[in-house]
């Protein structure tokens, strides 16, 4: 072995307590076989020394690389921070320069107006970086609750997955019990299973087997059945087509013989009219129309059951065909109601099933664009009471408490209101052609009894004015519970209607009759220079449409079509469907030549209208554009030249009455003088 380390020699003669010889060549006699002259154990040794010199060697080093890489972490950390402060130093230079360079810019300049302008400019730049800061520390401010909120809501999910994690390790245990429980009762199980003899089980596969067989005969009978059902359903499917067309079939010929049937009945009454008639055929023109009279009765004698008959009452309780005084009345009103029947059997099963539809779709109640459009077509029937309780609600509950009605009746009962002696005057004479009102005996006429009188205490300034009754007596029909019925009149006087049209000038009502009169000269010119020329006052006619809603004037169908608009939308409903019903008998009336025959007529037209809908069309767009604005203007204006005609009235009143009374004085001093001469 060849050392050329002295010094690692010397080491290791030392550590193994062994001389060595060199010789003149610095090689040890021990070349050939240094390990010969060596024991064995100290060869060993030797050999373990050597390797924790190495492991000792192997260690210093990696202890002075972890030195050193600390170092370099710790050199690096401050080179780091050696380039933050270069960066701020090259920020602060940077300020530096700029402030230099507006120093020098503001020194160069030589205006005060413009060094004054710099100022200005940069107080401008610092209020907005002040505003900038403002901005971001609300924004900081913001992002500091929102991360307080996620923390909090970080906090609940956190207890959330706790509980959940304490539920689920609850219900580990429960499982582990389970287990546990059912592994020592299994054995047990396991033995009673073992101790069931065979011919038990045996029975028991047979009967498994003969429930297998029931089950597959059931399985074919059922499909059998079906068939069956499957067949009787396609019998039943076209036997109800073919039923629904008959009936189809049959109301067109129904309406088409209603057509006919009225058609036949204008002849006759034209030719009744004639003045030339021959008065060999009067008797039998009289015979005619008498028949023609009573065809309704003898088909309703002679058919037991017929499909759509002209029952005398609708579904409120008025009569269908009016009462008339004369006897060629008698005959327009049959004629109406066949045109009536004939257009209801027309249209009003696409139609009503149409707006059906629309309202069982429309869910909860809300005011909208598609609610007013709903309400001005119609409320059905099934739906009016509901729809009116919720207007009228929504529209008193300022004035509404809890047992306001309930005491107004008791001061009612407690003392008798001057104006109870009418009342029991009107409530004869409320709805006649109604069957709930036309008997002293009804029901409803209490209840309309008690509401005008708790309305009097209600409105003091009103009290009762005629035309109230037949307004409540429409919202019993409908609504039927007597508190909500006078909270609807209620709704009616005191929000829709306009001030003092039930007072005892009811200046009103009388605004709104100019106002209208402007309103049909614009939309219907013709007619109202037509009216002008016969020298027509129109308050006659229309001013009883106004105070109570045409309630008496149309037939009930078409009154409650214009109560469902005009409960919701107020008076502007009234102006637009009385436009309507002039616009529907324009031609009519401007055939007519004679003013009194123009009266005549105008004192029951409205009661030949039978189409609805297509009132309700020339109402809500024929007659348009109808703004608000304009009416309130216009009633405005009415008003201030109403209450000034008003009052010189009420001057030339006094006047008169001071010179009535001078000159009954004067008359009574003259007596007295020539009594005494008597005397």
């Amino acid at each position: 072995m060849v050392i050329t380390d002295q010094n690692n020699l010397w080491h290791h003669s030392k550590a193994g307590k062994c001389p060595m010889f060199f010789s003149s060549s610095g090689e040890t006699e021990t070349q050939k076989d240094p390990k010969s002259r060596l024991k064995p154990p100290l060869v060993r040794k030797d050999k373990k020394e050597s390797r924790s010199l190495r492991c000792f060697a192997e260690g210093a080093r990696d202890g002075r690389t972890a030195s050193l890489q600390h170092q370099i972490l710790v050199l690096e950390e401050d080179v780091k921070a050696q380039k933050e402060l270069v960066k701020l130093l090259h920020k602060a230079l940077e300020a530096a320069q700029q402030e230099k360079r507006e120093s020098c810019r503001y020194l160069v300049t030589a205006k005060e107006e413009d060094r004054l302008e710099l100022v200005r400019h940069k107080v401008r730049q610092i209020a907005e970086l002040n505003k900038q800061v403002e901005v971001l520390e609300m924004e900081k401010k913001e992002l500091e609750q929102g991360l307080a909120l996620k923390d909090e809501h970080i906090g609940e999910l956190k207890a959330h997955v706790q509980l959940l994690m304490d539920k689920n390790q609850a219900k580990q245990q429960v499982i582990l019990k389970l287990t546990e429980q059912l592994a020592r009762d299994m054995p047990d199980s396991v033995g009673e299973a073992d101790t069931i003899p065979m011919e038990t089980l045996y029975k028991q596969q047979e009967e498994i087997e003969h429930l297998k067989d029931d089950l597959e005969a059931y399985k074919i009978q059922n499909q059998f059945l079906n068939c069956e059902i499957h067949q009787v359903t396609k019998i039943w499917s076209t036997v109800a087509q073919k039923e629904k067309t008959l009936l189809m079939k049959c109301a067109r010929l129904q309406a088409h013989n209603c057509q006919i049937e009225s058609k036949y009945l204008m002849v006759l009454r034209k030719l009744q009219g004639l003045p030339d008639f021959a008065s060999e055929h009067v008797e039998m023109l009289k015979a005619l129309i008498q028949e023609a009279l009573q065809w309704g009765v003898k088909e309703e004698a002679m058919i037991p059951v017929h499909l759509s008959p002209i029952n005398q009452y609708d579904d409120y309780g008025f009569m269908t065909i009016p009462e008339y005084e004369a006897a060629d009345w008698k005959l327009l009103a049959k004629i109406q109601a066949l045109e009536i029947k004939s257009s209801n059997l027309l249209n009003q099963d696409a139609m009503e099933k149409t707006l059906s539809d629309r309202w069982n779709n429309l869910g909860e109640l809300a005011p909208s664009s598609e609610l007013k459009s709903l309400l001005r077509c119609g409320v059905p029937i099934d739906h009016r009471q509901r729809v009116w309780r919720w207007i009228v609600s929504r529209r008193v509950q300022q004035f509404r408490s809890p047992g306001h009605y309930q005491n107004l009746l008791k001061k009612c009962e407690a003392a008798e209101h001057p104006a109870s002696r009418q009342i029991e005057l009107d409530l004869p004479r409320t709805l006649t052609n109604n069957r709930h009102f036309n008997s002293p005996a009804s029901q409803l006429l209490p209840k309309l009894r008690r509401i005008l009188l708790a309305f009097s205490l209600q409105n003091p300034t009103i009290g009762y004015c005629q035309g109230l009754n037949r307004l409540a007596a429409i919202a019993l029909l409908v609504l039927e519970e007597e508190e909500i019925a006078f909270w609807c009149l209620v709704h009616i006087t005191e929000n829709l209607m306009p001030a003092d049209s039930y007072s005892n000038t009811l200046i009103g009502s009388q605004v709104d009759q100019r106002v209208f009169k402007d309103f049909l000269s614009e939309k219907l010119p013709r007619l109202a220079a037509h009216l002008e020329e016969h020298r027509i006052d129109l308050g006659l006619v229309t001013f009883n449409w106004f105070l109570v809603v045409f309630v008496d004037s149309l037939v009930s169908d078409i009154l409650f079509r214009v109560w469902d608009a005009f409960l919701y939308e107020g008076t502007k409903v009234i102006f637009r469907y009385a436009l309507a019903i002039f616009k529907y008998n324009e031609e009519a009336i401007l055939r007519i030549q004679d003013s009194l025959e123009i009266y005549q007529y105008m004192r029951f037209f409205t009661k030949t209208i039978c189409d609805g809908r297509k009132l309700m069309n020339i109402a809500f767009s024929d007659m348009n554009p109808f703004p608000m604005k304009v009416l309130q203007n216009r009633r405005r204006v009415y008003r201030l030249k109403l209450e000034s005609e008003m009052r010189e009235l009420e001057q030339i009143k006094v006047e008169y009455m001071k010179e009535q009374a001078e000159h009954a004085a004067s008359n009574s001093n003259g007596a007295v003088s020539e009594d005494e001469e008597d005397m």
